[in-house]
């Protein structure tokens, strides 16, 4: 019998191009609501964001350059795949006026809040 040499997480950084979840913040200021998602090297051109109802959806893929090349890779520590994030949306948002722009990795989509819902300043009148 030979002896072979076994690497316990090769196996573990070889199946990374199953799914990932990229990482999203959210937060709100008086204008409108703001989701950023992190998307390194994912092709602005293929992400798929649709508004369904009051759900948002951002799908696409982050694609191995040489994925014929795989078994050539020591390591293979970041998440390959296609994602999937779904935003439940308050009824507070202008659902025509939602827009989106990549820069730098980051996807960002703006969701405008209605007039109706934007906090307003009231003066006080001194008689």
């Amino acid at each position: 019998m030979a002896l072979m040499h076994w690497d316990p997480f090769a196996e573990l950084f070889r199946n990374r191009s199953t799914s990932w979840t990229p990482a999203v913040d959210i937060f709100e200021d008086g204008e409108s609501y703001v989701v950023k998602v992190e998307l390194p090297e994912v092709d602005a051109k293929e992400v798929d964001i649709r508004l369904d109802s009051d759900t948002l959806t951002i799908t696409g893929e982050r694609k191995l350059e040489r994925d014929e090349d795989k078994e050539r890779y020591h390591t293979i520590e970041r998440f390959y795949g296609k994602f999937s994030r779904r935003f439940h949306l308050p009824e507070t948002v202008e659902q025509d006026k939602i827009a989106a722009e990549a820069r730098d990795g980051v996807l960002r989509i703006v969701l405008p809040k209605k007039a109706e819902t934007k906090p307003r300043e009231i003066q006080v009148e001194v008689a």
